[in-house]
This record gives C-alpha cells, structure tokens and sequence, in this order.
C-alpha cells in the first residue's frame, strides 16, 4: 500500500472523527435557543466534550507507546459518533453532558494511535502530516455545516443522524488496519513507533505551554465566534455560523501552508511567526465591525492552524522514545485546555459583555510566540546509508 494513499485515508478518516470536535461548539447555539442555557451553561458542554479528553489522550498515548493498537481507530470512531448522535435526544443537561463527554473519549482514544501510524506513514514527511492534519481540519470545517443541514432543519431530535460519518470514518480505517498487518506479517515496522534519541524534556515543557495558549485562543474562539459576529452584524444566525465555518475553514488552509513552509524553513522559525501574526488577528476578530469582521476570523484560523501539525512532529521529535505520549499529551492540550478555560469566558461574557470576554485572548498568541523564541529545532536522524552493492566475484575455473 502506497504512502500517498495511507496517507489519503487517514485524512478522510480524520474529517470524520474531528467533525465531532467541531459539532460541539456547533451545537452550543441550538442548546441555547432550544433549552434557554446561559453563555456559561453553554460553555459547560464545550468543558464536558474536552475534560475526559484531557486526561484521556495522554493515557492512550502512553498505552500506545508500549503497544500498538490500530483497532482504536475505527472503535474510537464511532465512540465519537455515537456521543454527539444521542446529546440532542434528552432535555436532561446532566445526560447531555455524559453525551459529549463520551463523545471526548472516543475522540481522545483516536488520535494519539492514528498521529503514530500516520508518522510512520508519512516517514517523516511534515508536509505528509500537514495532510493528515488537513483532514481534521475539514472534518472542523464542516461540522457546522451538517448541524446547520441536520439540527438546523430539523431540531435537535434529529442528531442521531450525524452518526454518520463516524460509520464511514470506522470503514475507511479497514484498508489502513489491513494494510499494516501485511506489513507486520512481512516483517515491516509495526511495533508502537518508537525511536531512539535523546529526550528534551524542557523544550517539550515550552512547547506544550504554547500549545496551551493556542488551545485557550482557538476553543474560545470557536465556542463563542458564531455570538459574537452575531452581535455585531445585527443579530444574524446565519452570519453566526458562517463565521464558525470560516474559522475551521482558514484552519484547513493554515495546516497545508505550515507543512509546505517547514519543508523549505524549519518549524520553530514557521511557528514563531505564525503566533506573532496572530496577535493582530485576534484582534481584528474583537474590534473590527462589519464584515471585515470575516477576514480577520479566517486569518487568525489560518494563524493558529500554520502551527498545528509542525507542533505535534516537534513533540515527537523532543520525546522520540515516547511518540505516543508526545502525541496524546500535544493533541489533547488542543482541545482540553481550551475546553476548561471556556467556562471562565462565557461568565466572564455574562456579568461584563462578550467583547470584553474575548478581548484577552488576544495576549495569549503573543505569549505562545514568547515560548518559541529560543526553541531549538530538532536534528532528525540520520538513516543509515544503503550498503554499496557488492560486484559478483570471479570464479576461477
């Protein structure tokens, strides 16, 4: 099985699953106007969706360190799925809650096996993992768009229809599982991925602290986005949500632009500009009025996404024993942080405005650039060279 298409199903296969992390802030406004929650009861299902997922991803990262486990992909699928399906079906918040918190796990168990197969597969390529990445992002993209199709049309009753693509993504995942049990069957790479090198333990700690502020900036964006340009365009829904898709679009956009950067730069000196870019755009995102307001969302989108998977290889790279647990600890740090501060936004919103909730997100990039400023970037090593072949030796008669 070719790299190019390892590589094309675990992106499909990843849309599937990050639909699903993009559903919940989707889903946060029809809450809103269906059961009457408040910014800050709202924000509660963003935390519940990411507050397992915390905890969760770096567990699996860890287990997959010591043990391959390439079924979790098509499983955790439909975990994710079936979380977000059953979420609109009871008015009970505390089973709503229990919804998308499964669906977190689900989401959590996924990632840190699929960003180690999809290392190995895309055998160090950033621009490769910039694909992979890519997927999630449009899985992000489109996630409003299918609960505007689906609970839009239909209300919340209807959301056990977005299981769907949790059943495709699990099918997806079946060519990929039977491809590297040819491999292992042939002797290939199959253990947990790991590597020698020696870990740098205080370059990961700065690493995941800038990850932290990316998270805080990107969830509260994304949980509170749609309210915001709501506001400020004269109390449109669809321009709500319109700015929601723009935010996970730009993110699409922003991850192939950061695997095709680090190809000709490193990645250190890519992401520090990126996270000093997007301190103006958040900014605009706050201040500007009218439909500029579109242009700043897509920017700071890109912004915050150029880092994303040139983040996730820097911590495999900084803790090359232990990818697994690099990867966990990287990408649940993406939602999870972002997802306990959103709670402190939302009643920040509620007792002052949500102008003024959003308008500290704007320090946060300025600190993740801080972080990077002095960040080495990691030496890959060195493959063995092939041994020269060998001229057939005379045989004297």
């Amino acid at each position: 099985m070719s790299r190019k298409y390892v590589i094309t199903l675990l992106s499909v296969g990843h849309a599937c699953v990050d639909v699903y992390q993009g559903a919940v802030a989707s889903l946060v406004p029809f809450f809103v106007s269906e059961r009457s929650y408040t910014y800050a009861a709202a924000s509660g299902i963003v935390l519940a969706a990411s507050l397992l997922s915390s905890v969760a991803q770096p567990l699996f990262g860890a287990l997959t360190d010591r043990h391959a486990m390439p079924w979790l992909l098509p499983s955790s699928t439909v975990v994710g799925g079936l979380g977000i399906a059953l979420s609109g079906l009871s008015g009970s918040y505390a089973l709503t809650l229990v919804f998308v918190a499964i669906s977190g796990v689900g989401v959590a168990a996924y990632h840190p096996e699929s960003a180690r197969v999809a290392r190995l597969a895309s055998e160090g390529s950033h621009a490769a993992m910039g694909w992979f990445s890519l997927g999630g992002n449009i899985g992000f993209a489109l996630a409003p768009v299918l609960v505007a199709v689906v609970v839009g049309t239909g209300g919340l009753h209807l959301s056990p229809l977005l299981v769907v693509p949790a059943l495709a993504g699990s099918v997806l995942c079946l060519p990929v599982l039977r491809g590297l049990e040819r491999t292992r069957a042939a002797g290939g790479a199959s253990g947990a991925g790991q590597r020698g090198g020696v870990e740098d333990r205080s370059s990961f700690v700065r690493l995941a602290l800038a990850v932290v502020c990316r998270s805080i900036v990107f969830i509260g964006l994304s949980t509170f986005v749609s309210f915001h340009v709501k506001e400020r365009m004269g109390g449109s829904t669809a321009a709500g949500t319109a700015a929601l898709f723009v935010l996970y679009l730009g993110g699409a956009v922003g991850t192939v632009v950061g695997g095709r950067l680090a190809e000709r730069w490193n990645r250190v000196t890519v992401v520090r500009w990126s996270y000093l870019c997007t301190v103006g755009a958040v900014a605009g995102v706050v201040f500007v009025p009218g439909p500029a307001v579109y242009l700043f969302v897509a920017l700071a989108s890109a912004g915050l996404y150029v880092p994303f998977s040139l983040q996730v290889t820097l911590a495999q790279d900084y803790l090359p024993t232990r990818v697994g647990t690099a990867s966990g600890i990287t990408l649940g740090l993406t939602v999870s942080i972002g997802g306990l501060a959103s709670p402190v936004i939302g009643r920040l919103a509620d007792v002052t405005s949500l102008q003024t909730a959003l308008t500290p997100l704007i320090v946060l990039p300025a600190l993740a650039w801080l972080l990077f400023r002095d960040l080495p970037e990691p030496v890959a090593p060195e493959r063995p060279a092939p041994e020269p072949a060998r001229a057939p030796e005379k045989v004297e008669t």
